[in-house]
């Protein structure tokens, strides 16, 4: 199995993903199910066979923690993602490897099989229903109908940090608060970074609007425009700053970007992307919409001091 050409020939800010899809296989009383998952292809690397005799140890930190494996220069940790998924998978011979990269992590995800690269629109990805959000690792981000068939998106996110992968969430850091209130609006679509988000804000003398995806951002923006517009103050007078995810259903963080900065009302709101898709490599997706700072989610602690900055020199 060969590496993938991450280096997506997508236009920054149309609202689409390329997202590789893959299956687990469970085996259950009534023969076997499969299930369709997919994740954002920007974070894998290659996909690779896995080899034999991969086996979880008793003294493994997560039973889903298959130990390591030598890729070229680096220790891959492999992780079976049916076992963190809490589904019975069916041994097959052949069974890939899926090598992923982000919050400057590589990691292993053995999985059943994998079928092939879908080019989607957000818009065509919705949010879990709530018997999808309700399983025990509400682990899903949006599902995509696909030819037949339900492909769901998966938090690998949510897997590293159950796995110890995530230590920048972990660490206890001292909050600056400002001196003067502010207001936030903050997007992402994951229920516990939404969580730690408010915390670390309002601990920062924010007052915080939390929404879960960009659509519902961009509303809220349309609905303070329309009031300013109204009133015949700036945009500014009632928020001081977007804060958003860039992997959202509906509409993503670079189309929202994109969206703001474009409108003659909105554009000097400051907008701060934060996400584990921010790297070297594609740091570039956030400069071509215009976004005023971008953060990686291993920079945790130090958001809200950026967010302060950017505000600071926004006025």
């Amino acid at each position: 199995m060969a590496a993938l050409d991450t280096g997506i020939l997508l236009e920054t800010g149309t609202n689409e993903l390329e997202i590789i899809e893959f299956f687990v296989d469970e085996d259950g009383p009534e023969g076997s199910r499969r299930h369709y998952f997919g994740v954002n292809v920007a974070k894998v690397l290659e996909v690779l066979e896995a080899p034999p005799g991969l086996a979880p140890s008793p003294a493994a930190a997560h039973p889903s923690f298959l130990g390591t494996i030598p890729l070229r220069d680096l220790i891959l940790p492999v992780v079976d993602l049916s076992v963190w998924l809490e589904l019975k998978r069916g041994q097959r011979s052949n069974e890939p490897i899926i090598v992923t990269e982000f919050n400057n992590v590589i990691t292993g995800f053995l999985v059943s099989g994998v079928t092939m690269i879908h080019r989607v629109n957000w818009a065509d990805v919705e949010p879990p229903s709530r018997v999808v959000s309700g399983l025990n690792t509400n682990c899903i981000t949006g599902t995509v109908h696909m030819e037949g068939h339900f492909t769901l998106l998966l938090d690998l996110e949510l897997a590293l940090a159950e796995l110890g992968g995530l230590t920048g969430r972990e660490e206890a850091v001292a909050i600056p608060r400002a001196e003067e209130r502010y207001r936030a609006l903050v997007a992402d679509d994951s229920t516990s970074v939404r969580q730690l988000l408010r915390q670390n804000f309002e601990a920062a003398n924010f007052e915080v609007q939390v929404v879960s995806d960009g659509s519902a951002a961009w509303n809220a923006l349309a609905a303070l425009k329309e009031t300013a517009v109204r009133e015949g103050r700036p945009v500014t007078d009632y928020l001081d700053v977007l804060v958003s995810d860039v992997e959202m259903p509906l509409l993503d963080g670079y189309t929202l970007t994109r969206r703001v900065k474009d409108d003659p009302e909105l554009g000097r709101l400051p907008v701060v992307l934060f996400s584990s898709l921010i790297s070297k490599g594609l740091r570039h997706k956030g400069e071509a919409v215009r976004a005023d700072d971008q953060v990686t989610k291993p920079e945790f602690a130090t958001l809200t001091e950026r967010v302060l900055q950017v505000i600071r020199k926004n006025r």
